[in-house]
């Protein structure tokens, strides 16, 4: 009887380990955070290559975009009406935001930085904007009580990279603050490649 017992015992133990290799050898092997690919560094001179936006801002103004962060980069810039010799504001901000990967599950392969960063362009509320070579939203808040002054939002995706535009002037068009800023938007992923 114990002789039984003890081939019973070593025969479920090699038809276990059998088991278990061939499932190890299946599945390969576990996912490790090594193995999730991390965001790319942005350059940093990058607001610098976006270039002047002077003409997005009343005369006299500074159009240097300042440069702020590392991970998420923030460009910057406006003019006042109390430093503008006109009666008009402006300001331009720039948000570039390159995705790493992430890990996704038990036995799962990672999200590679793409499938990231179009999770997050997925999730923004703005409309889709068609007819366009990347991935397009926006949208427009009147901020005046004429209908002069816009904040024009403008959010690009392009593999990695989300770019979010966001562009206030009083007064302007509507039609002008957007296409000022999808041309900005362009511009700041062109110069993330």
């Amino acid at each position: 009887m114990a002789n039984r017992v003890v081939r019973g015992t070593a025969i479920a133990a090699g038809v276990a380990a059998v088991v278990g290799g061939g499932v190890g050898f299946a599945l390969g092997k576990p996912v490790q955070e090594e193995d999730v690919v991390p965001a790319r560094k942005l350059a940093a001179d990058v607001c610098a290559r976006i270039g002047d936006v002077s003409a997005l801002l009343p005369k006299a103004s500074n159009g240097r975009l300042t440069q702020a962060g590392t991970d998420a980069v923030t460009c910057a810039a406006g003019a006042s009406r109390q430093r503008s010799t006109t009666f008009s504001a402006a300001s331009v901000k720039v948000t570039i935001t390159a995705y790493g990967g992430k890990l996704a599950g038990a036995g799962e392969a990672p999200f590679s930085p793409t499938a990231m960063a179009t999770k997050a362009f997925d999730r923004s509320p703005l409309k889709a904007v068609p007819d366009r070579p990347y991935p397009t939203k926006g949208d427009r808040t009147v901020n005046g009580l004429a209908g002069e002054s816009f904040t024009t939002r403008v959010l690009v995706q392009r593999a990695d990279v989300v770019v979010l535009v966001e562009y206030t002037a009083s007064p302007v068009l509507e039609d002008v603050a957007r296409q000022a800023a999808t041309v900005l938007a362009d511009r700041a992923i062109w110069e993330t490649k």
